[in-house]
């Protein structure tokens, strides 16, 4: 049987900031839950390329919309619209940016590690 366990991104175990991106982490067992908020006009190209430098993110998403609206485009031209309530895997080799002009806010569960 394993322990119960309980974190809060008000005490977030990471902050990271990248350009109008901020994301609060917080890891439990082998899960990392991010809380990503992107305000209007961001997008992965403008915002985590040039610090990730590769042409695409290279990282799967499991994410869930609180909040706002993103669309994402993988390699090959398909697009996809993500708004408050919807859950979705994104594989890697995508490009992603908010739309309209209120910020999104997401959930994003990774493996820890």
């Amino acid at each position: 049987m394993g322990t119960m366990q309980k974190k809060s991104f008000k005490e977030a175990d990471e902050i990271r900031n990248a350009g109008r991106l901020r994301t609060e982490s917080v890891t439990i067992g082998s899960h990392k839950f991010l809380h990503n908020t992107a305000q209007p006009g961001w997008s992965w190209s403008e915002d985590l390329k040039p610090l990730v430098k590769t042409e695409t993110c290279q990282v799967r998403h499991l994410i869930y919309m609180i909040s706002g609206r993103i669309r994402t485009r993988m390699a090959d031209g398909t697009e996809l619209d993500f708004t408050a309530g919807d859950v979705g895997v994104i594989p890697p080799g995508h490009d992603g940016w908010t739309l309209g002009d209120e910020p999104a806010v997401w959930l994003d569960l990774q493996p820890a590690g």
